[in-house]
């Protein structure tokens, strides 16, 4: 049975925002794709055509219409995926690839959701095509951006199968670091889970995650990723969730990362 959504919430009010922008936290496409109704002619405010992407408007008060239809405001969905591995985290795949919104029924899709779906969603942050485990959506900008922030210090942990004996000297310069093409790449906290024969299966938390992180400082070690699952996110497990299966996160856990990434953003 699919996750009921959770209850609509007023239309969000407050300081004037850019139109192609208001689409946006609206819900109703990217913001580059409202640039392109905008500038087609195909968006009115309070009845009149808009073709300045960056025309001010207020949301809860400006009348928006595409295609003189009412611009609705979707409720606020907070999702959690088991993404498989070989999808790409990306709505439409220029390359034809599977993406993860396949597992969402087309929600991230370029098209409009079809009645009774999800509303648009997007990821936030990603997993590479390789990795799996728990990648979160939502159609919340503002919450996305507060928790995809450097500066919210929130601890990413995964499990990685690695192609080696994982002894304490890898161990030790994971956690020391080491430099990739600019990037200094260090693990948080990194422990032992279990060895094979071959191979190890590691925990591994990352506080600031870069592109490829995990892969790229256990490549500068000469070892290889068998296989990389992100297991948490912060206090956000991933749990007993089927692979490739979602659901909606509960209130209590989307206040909670909430309030870990409060501080993001504001003056110090």
């Amino acid at each position: 049975m699919a996750p009921h959504q959770q209850a609509v919430g007023r239309p969000p009010t407050g300081p004037r925002t850019g139109l192609a922008r208001a689409l946006s936290k609206l819900g109703f496409c990217s913001r580059s794709q409202a640039w392109e109704l905008i500038k087609a002619g195909r968006v009115r405010v309070n009845g009149l055509v808009q073709r300045d992407p960056e025309r001010r408007v207020e949301l809860g008060r400006d009348r928006i219409t595409v295609d003189e239809q009412p611009v609705r405001t979707e409720p606020k969905v907070y999702l959690m995926l088991n993404k498989p591995r070989g999808l790409v985290t990306t709505a439409a795949d220029e390359q034809g690839r599977a993406t993860v919104f396949e597992c969402l029924g087309g929600s991230g899709a370029t098209e409009a959701p079809a009645a009774g779906s999800l509303p648009r969603v997007v990821p936030v942050g990603r997993l590479d095509k390789a990795s799996e485990g728990l990648l979160l959506f939502t159609n919340d900008t503002a919450w996305a951006a507060r928790i995809t922030d450097r500066a919210s210090q929130l601890d990413k942990t995964y499990h990685v199968q690695v192609s080696a004996f994982a002894g304490e000297e890898i161990l030790r310069r994971m956690r020391e670091g080491v430099a990739v093409e600019g990037d200094f790449l260090a693990a948080k906290r990194v422990r032992v889970l279990r060895h094979g024969e071959k191979n190890s299966w590691l925990e591994v938390v990352l506080e600031e995650g870069r592109n490829r992180h995990i892969r790229r400082l256990l490549a500068a070690l000469g070892v290889e990723v068998l296989r990389l699952v992100r297991v948490a996110i912060d206090p956000l497990q991933l749990g007993a969730l089927a692979k490739g299966q979602w659901r909606h996160l509960t209130r209590d856990e989307v206040l909670t990362l909430a309030s870990l990434t409060a501080s993001v953003g504001q003056p110090r």
